[in-house]
């Protein structure tokens, strides 16, 4: 009896908590159907009365979206097919490869994720205007192809590979570059699946990145675009909400399709058995 009203208790804060969570994005989705009075009244609606399409026109009419999402979306596929190919083959060669300062190496390497973002930004801003870089593709990708975070994980999943299977490969005169490719990355679909993941969502909502080294509308990304809607004189909300929609939408249906490799990508090596 104590046990099933604990339970019961944790289900109660656990269901309150995630009310709490999902309730900006519940508003967010029935303000952007809302009219521009709805939107504004006092105290807020938090059902539309009908399905106003409006402020999606007005969006489509004010900025120009369609280039703003085109451009995030290639940035963020040629972000992540940089992180899955680079951090995949460092995994590779500190978890299955000898030599002389691997420990060293890869503590250095870790120790990267400890620098704040915000410390290297003006060294790659200078490089990137050095190289001509600026308001160009390469400049808002090339910073980002390689990520400590996936080195690690990827790692931690390729030590969990039987060595067996190594040790095998080695006898029937597989050397690493044909093991790390027929092998170990099928076997490792679930830890790179979870690394897509995460680099395609970092890579969609960054912001202060783009901001600084786009300077025309067809390189800009869609979160500036969505900065673009509020207006000096006033924000117009169910406009700015229509437009965070529109760029919710991809990153939760690749959130909810991706969810559970996200979780077993995340969970390996966590326990043993």
């Amino acid at each position: 009896m104590i046990t099933r009203l604990q339970n019961t208790v944790v289900y109660v804060v656990l269901t309150i908590f995630a009310a709490l969570i999902l309730y900006p994005l519940f508003y967010a989705f029935s303000a952007s159907f809302m009219t521009p009075t709805e939107a504004s009244a006092y105290p807020p609606r938090f059902w539309p009365s009908s399905l106003y399409l409006g402020s999606f026109e007005a969006v489509f009419k004010l900025v120009p979206i369609e280039t703003f999402l085109k451009n995030s979306l290639v940035v963020s596929l040629i972000i992540m097919v940089g992180q899955l190919i680079t951090a995949s083959m460092a995994a590779y060669a500190f978890a299955n490869i000898r030599f002389k300062g691997k420990a060293l190496f890869f503590a250095l390497f870790m120790a990267t994720m400890m620098i704040p973002w915000e410390v290297t930004m003006i060294p790659n801003y200078l490089t990137v205007r050095k190289w001509g870089w600026l308001d160009s593709l390469q400049g808002l990708t090339v910073p980002f192809l390689a990520s400590a975070f996936g080195t690690f994980l990827l790692r931690q999943f390729f030590l969990q590979l039987p060595r067996e299977l190594f040790e095998a490969s080695k006898i029937d005169g597989c050397g690493h570059i044909r093991y790390f490719i027929r092998i170990v990355l099928p076997l490792s679909r679930p830890a790179l699946a979870t690394l897509a993941v995460y680099a395609f969502l970092n890579s969609w909502n960054m912001y202060l990145w783009p901001l600084l080294i786009t300077n025309s509308e067809n390189m800009r990304t869609v979160q500036i675009g969505i900065a673009m809607l509020q207006f000096e004189e006033l924000t117009v909300w169910n406009l700015v909400l229509a437009g965070v929609t529109l760029v919710l939408l991809p990153s939760l249906l690749l959130l909810v399709l991706g969810l559970k490799q996200l979780v077993r990508g995340l969970t390996a090596g966590s326990v043993k058995g």
